[in-house]
């Protein structure tokens, strides 16, 4: 499976005014955030001090991922990357070092 680097950024057009609206909502997303760490879903999950974005990890397959992000829509905007380890990237260092001395 492959390991993804999930920024999201909160969509400001859905966060409640009412502050006791806010509350709940905040809540709400933070027991689903919850949930799918739980679950293995998520891997990661941070939040920045302005409460204004953050990050999170997945180790899954594409479609499986589309699943777990499409929970989260219209209330967070995703950029997503896949990643690799140091021991991958270590890996192909050194296979482009030996190709580079033929």
């Amino acid at each position: 499976m492959t390991k993804f680097y999930m920024k999201w950024k909160m969509n400001p057009m859905t966060v409640p005014g009412d502050p006791a609206e806010r509350v709940k909502y905040w809540l709400a997303l933070l027991e689903g955030v919850k949930a799918q760490l739980k679950s293995g879903q998520l891997l990661d999950w941070g939040i920045t001090c302005d409460s204004n974005e953050g990050y999170c990890f997945a180790e899954s397959d594409e479609t499986s991922l589309h699943a777990t992000v499409v929970s989260w829509l219209p209330y967070i905007q995703f950029d997503i990357k896949p990643v690799i380890g140091v021991d991958d990237v270590m890996a192909n260092v050194k296979k482009a070092a030996a190709a580079g001395k033929k």
